[in-house]
């Protein structure tokens, strides 16, 4: 780790970036600020409401705040330096933060994804063992679960940087992305890289298969346990609960399936540019929407500080 940490500003990377400076990229520039303003807010607006409203102590919301912590982490490792480099004109970014900017991002996406995963169980015993739920989802095990997420997806992001960036690199460091994307940075070095990419491609296929096949394990039995249900508004209950789940889960496993298990005939660059910035950017601000519009309790969360707000500006 020494070797990287010493290297000198002549090794700066070069990111190409996503946007030109015609208006039409100006604008979509504009847009993606407005969404990383969203993002900071509505995930630090959720962290809160789950932190000061006792109702929402539960193994649920406490996972769904690790979650929000995650996403607001991703976004200010990505966007604050594309969004300097644009308006600057530079294209540069240090030896030392490509290097962090690997192992946050992919810390920080595999641990949402064990995360996510491991979110999907705790539905299953609400819904499926609710007289059991107190038990088996007590707090030891909920702090089990969310630092398990942590550290595997740590332990993934540590390996992989220190890896890539002990590599020889040689000629032009320009990096066809926007941001330090591990793959990008494999393609500039000046050595055979084909073994590290196949155990990189077999810890992806790890990383997002065992708490999908998790997920997908979980919903089977809590579809049998709503189907023998015999009351319609229990059934609606117990499912509206699991379609915020669902729906994150979706956008976050449909956008990184299709950027790292493609055959890498079928990896364009661009494409790999555009699905980057939609888990990036738009996930992240889309999860707590999707969380709380769709949520009673956050929302009656949310009126109560704005009515504690009311009630003291008053004052």
């Amino acid at each position: 780790m020494e070797t990287w940490l010493n290297q000198s500003s002549t090794d700066d990377f070069e990111l190409l970036g996503i946007f030109s400076h015609s208006p039409t990229d100006l604008f979509l520039f504009s847009a993606i600020m407005v969404v990383f303003v969203m993002a900071l807010c509505g995930n630090v607006l959720l962290i809160i409401l789950i932190y000061v409203d006792p109702r929402l102590h539960t193994p649920m919301y406490f996972f769904l705040s690790q979650l929000s912590m995650m996403d607001l982490m991703l976004v200010c490792t990505i966007v604050p330096k594309m969004a300097a480099n644009f308006l600057s004109g530079s294209q540069s970014i240090s030896f030392v933060g490509c290097g962090l900017q690997i192992g946050l991002f992919v810390s920080l996406v595999g641990s949402e994804g064990l995360l996510l995963g491991l979110m999907a169980y705790d539905r299953y015993v609400a819904i499926s063992l609710p007289l059991r739920y107190p038990i088996l989802m007590n707090q030891r095990f909920c702090l089990q679960i969310v630092g398990g997420s942590w550290a595997f997806g740590t332990i993934d992001g540590l390996i992989q940087m220190i890896v890539v960036m002990n590599l020889p690199f040689c000629g032009l460091r320009v990096v066809n992305h926007f941001f330090c994307e591990m793959t990008s940075v494999l393609k500039l070095a000046c050595a055979d890289t084909s073994l590290f990419e196949n155990l990189v491609f077999a810890c992806c296929v790890v990383m997002l298969y065992l708490p999908f096949s998790i997920i997908v394990a979980s919903y089977i039995r809590i579809l049998g346990t709503v189907l023998r249900m015999c009351s319609a508004q229990a059934r609606k209950k117990a499912l509206t609960t699991c379609f915020s789940h669902l729906g994150v889960v979706s956008l976050f496993y449909g956008a990184a399936m299709f950027t790292y298990l493609r055959p890498k005939r079928y990896r364009v660059p661009s494409h790999n540019k555009v699905v980057s910035l939609f888990y990036t950017v738009l996930t992240p601000t889309l999860n707590p929407l999707i969380y709380s519009l769709r949520n009673r309790d956050v929302m009656g969360a949310l009126r109560k500080v704005l009515s504690r707000c009311r009630i003291g500006s008053q004052y």
